[in-house]
Parts: structure tokens; sequence; C-alpha cells
């Protein structure tokens, strides 16, 4: 977890992986100096957990933020903006995400709109949102060279289940059309963005958390939350320019597209 430091936006924050991801970068023995906690809705009873974690740490900052809503990521980045320092967000963790499991007789237009929005079309929104921040986070860094997330860079949280080439390998146990469609989409995405910002030297990367025991990732996972988490934040850590445009997992193992 060491080298990550500035300033991180986590969307997703109020339970599950983004929680866990907020604690231990908060607990790090070099944590960042402000960690923008995004979730949809700061003061509900699922943010709880949110909130006591944000009074135990000052650089822990709650945002509002829908990913499912431009107008929402919009309001999150004026509020964000000023309280950066000297207008640099070095990482940002698309975290936030859906899954409507569902097999095809279960699967209709607004299922698949419903996920495609919050997987594929947030991730591109917050992107697209917070690019001034990012730039100017790495045109300022002239002490780190290449691409890390010391300097700026964007993870995509996205799964093993988006591999088209292991499919025949996972379908039968996760037959979820939805969730499979919208994380091979943002991987594209994911591509897509490492080509555009390479020029500003802004990496990005796809990141697979593995089966993780979660709301989502149900109570049969393998994965504790917070091995998940350790794992994704050293990977993290020591990305550099070669890894940008790769999917890799929680253990820095390549995925295969």
């Amino acid at each position: 977890m060491s080298g990550i430091c500035g300033n991180v936006l986590v969307t997703g924050s109020n339970r599950g992986l983004g929680l866990e991801l907020v604690r231990q970068l908060a607990e790090s023995p070099s944590p960042p100096l402000q960690i923008f906690a995004g979730c949809r809705d700061p003061n509900g009873p699922r943010a709880q957990d949110l909130r006591e974690l944000a009074q135990k740490h000052q650089n822990i900052i709650i945002i509002k933020l829908d990913t499912s809503s431009e107008a929402s990521i919009s309001e999150a980045s004026k509020a964000i903006g000023p309280k950066l320092k000297d207008g640099c967000l070095n990482l940002l963790i698309n975290n936030a995400g859906v899954n409507i499991p569902g097999a095809l007789a279960d699967t209709g237009e607004k299922e698949m709109v419903d996920v495609f929005v919050t997987n594929v079309v947030g991730p591109m929104l917050i992107a697209k949102e917070f690019l001034p921040y990012l730039q100017k986070a790495a045109s300022q860094s002239v002490q780190h060279t290449g691409m890390s997330c010391r300097k700026s860079a964007v993870i995509n949280v996205s799964t093993l289940l988006s591999s088209i080439e292991k499919c025949h390998e996972t379908f039968t146990m996760a037959p979820m059309y939805p969730y499979r469609a919208s994380k091979a989409a943002l991987n594209m995405l994911t591509r897509c963005l490492a080509e555009d910002f390479k020029k500003d030297g802004i990496l990005v990367m796809a990141l697979h958390p593995g089966w993780v025991k979660t709301d989502m990732g149900g109570p049969q996972a393998p994965l504790l939350v917070v091995d998940s988490a350790k794992g994704m934040l050293k990977v993290i850590s020591s990305l550099t320019e070669k890894d940008t445009g790769t999917l890799l997992d929680w253990e820095g193992k390549s995925i295969p597209w």
C-alpha cells in the first residue's frame, strides 16, 4: 500500500469493498492527504459505517455521489474541486457497481440498461468530469517520472466474468448477462481512456478484486473483503506505465480480454 499519496477519490464507499478500500487507505502508514469517499446517500442508514470511519480519520471526506446520475457527478466534482490542494486528484478508483443476477430468461431491457448506466456510463462520466484534476496532478508531479498512482491514475473495478476468452470457463457458475456484458464494456472503456489519457501521463487500468464475500459477492465467496482490498492496494501502488490499458487481478496477475 506504500506509495499511494496525494488526493484519492473512491466511489461506492458506503459498504463492502469501497468501504474497506477507504479504511485501509486511511489506516496505512503513509495515508493519502485526502480521501474523498463517494456514496449515494451520505446521511442514510447504509452509510453509518462510513460516517463512523470518517469521524476517526480527518482526511476522509464523505461526498454525495450517485454514479448513475450525471447531475450528481457534476455536483460532486464542484464540491471536491475547491478542496483539492493545487487542484490535483492523484487517484480515482471507480469502484461503484451493481449486479442484477439474471439468466437470459430473467433479463429484459430495464435490467440491461440499469446495470450499464451504473457500470459503464457512470465511470465514463466520472473520468470525463474529473479529468481536469487528473491532468493537473500529472502535470504538476515533478518528483515522479512515468505513470503511477502517486502521479495520476484511474482504476476501474472490473471482474474475471468480463473476460470473453474465459467465458466458457465461468458462464455456468454465473450466467449473469447484464453484469458480464457491462463489465466487458467497462474493459473497452478502460482501453479507450488509457489511449486517450496517455498523452497526459495518466495511467488507466482495470482491476479484478476476486470473488469477494460482500453483499454483491454473496456468502459463498472464498475471499474476505479485507484481503481483497489489501491485495488491490498493493497492486495499485506498484503500477507503472507498462500496466496502463491492462486488466489485472488483485494479486497482480494478468486476465485475458
